[in-house]
């Protein structure tokens, strides 16, 4: 079972607490002038990565395969890209991307078809990053702030993915700018 509360640095190889990646994540926001919030914020940015692996994932699950896996040729559905989406959660508009498939069949429950509000996104967001719960806990999250199901392993390649993506941010090399 997946958790989150402790990750290993893929450059260190040191054991990371979330609670210390959000400080690192906070810091540099500060450092390089982002915002916490607001169009372009950390929490924007955040919630987008959310958004979207926890869609990549539904579409990996509902397709049978990952992305790039040999096993999805010819298989007659398979991905065919993203379209554009602008969201409303309690931290503002937040524009992500929505895989789609060729049949058309791909139904996503994070955030369904026609929908523009999310309520609770924020809340999602802070328990991935900040407050170590397991998958079972993060899926029993999504069913009461939703009201929908999301499988364990699908939150297991979700939560994979988020912190990879929020360790890689954390790490890239700060480029300020100046000229030397």
């Amino acid at each position: 079972m997946t958790e989150i509360a402790e990750m290993i640095d893929p450059v260190t190889g040191e054991i990371v607490g979330t609670k210390e990646l959000a400080e690192q994540l906070l810091r540099q926001a500060k450092e390089q002038g982002v915002e916490l919030v607001g169009p372009g914020g950390l929490l924007n940015r955040l919630t987008k990565t959310v958004l979207e692996t926890a869609l990549d994932a539904e579409m990996t699950e509902h397709l049978g395969y990952d992305k790039h896996d040999p096993a999805g040729r010819n298989s007659g559905n398979s991905r065919n890209g993203t379209r554009a989406k602008t969201v409303w959660t309690e931290i503002g508009p937040v524009e992500i991307e929505v895989p789609r498939d060729t049949e058309s069949s791909f139904e996503p429950q994070i955030v369904k078809k026609r929908q523009r509000r999310l309520t609770g996104v924020d809340e999602i967001v802070l328990s991935l990053t900040a407050r170590g719960l397991t998958t079972g806990e993060i899926a029993a999250h999504f069913a009461e702030v939703y009201g929908v199901t999301v499988s364990k392993d699908t939150i297991s390649r979700i939560v994979d993915k988020v912190t990879a993506e929020m360790t890689e941010w954390a790490n890239r090399p700060l480029d300020r700018g100046c000229i030397r």
